[in-house]
């Protein structure tokens, strides 16, 4: 997707867990755009990132959150605590921590949509997949009620991107994954319609083009 938003010209602010990745990509990218490692479980993080990119780049016009983990393929009684608290804490808390640091200054300024990336399985569900399942639907509720909230002075839009061929897909598909688009493939007809949501588009459940 950073690559599709910068050949519309858009300045870029991203955050990703991986120190390798994201320096890389800082590198790659430099300015104007900015790039910072957060690990968006993580209040502090989430909060000094979010201050960090409104001084350096400004409030933004378009937020996407689409951190997410997926439990290995396993009924729900057979996984640990443990692996349920990092899906929730990243899944769900995480998104409702970048919504919280960034509306004040959108609201303030009155524009801007909010895209929480959802899932099929956020609208569908399947077995092995439970704590997953549960955090994506999940996204679709908390989205429409913070529409409610903003009353579309800011649109809070849910949206299932599909299926894309990625390493979270691999660790639950297998080599079946191969057969769905991959990033790259699928971010030339997402950007453009993700660029498109507007004011209209509050507390709607949308799907990216395939």
């Amino acid at each position: 997707m950073v690559d599709e938003f910068i050949k519309l010209g858009w300045i870029v602010a991203g955050c990703g867990r991986s120190p390798e990745s994201v320096m890389e990509l800082h590198q790659r990218l430099n300015d104007p755009h900015f790039i910072q490692r957060c690990d968006v479980a993580k209040e502090a993080e989430v909060a000094a990132f979010c201050q960090s990119m409104i001084k350096t780049v400004g409030v933004p016009d378009l937020v996407i959150n689409n951190a997410a983990l997926i439990n290995p393929n396993r009924v729900l009684w057979k996984m640990s605590a443990e692996d349920i608290d990092s899906i929730v804490d990243v899944n769900i808390k995480g998104t409702m921590a970048m919504m919280r640091h960034l509306l004040p200054a959108m609201m303030t300024r009155g524009g801007g949509v909010v895209v929480n990336l959802s899932s099929g399985w956020g609208r569908s569900t399947s077995a092995e997949v439970a704590p997953y399942c549960a955090t994506k639907w999940a996204i679709e509720g908390l989205s429409q009620a913070v529409a409610q909230e903003t009353e579309g002075k800011v649109a809070i839009v849910a949206m299932n991107p599909g299926i894309i061929d990625t390493d979270m897909l691999r660790s639950t598909f297998g080599p079946h994954a191969g057969q769905y688009p991959n990033p790259r493939q699928w971010a030339k007809n997402a950007v453009p319609f993700l660029v498109s949501l507007g004011r209209k588009h509050n507390g709607q459940a949308v799907t990216a083009p395939s």
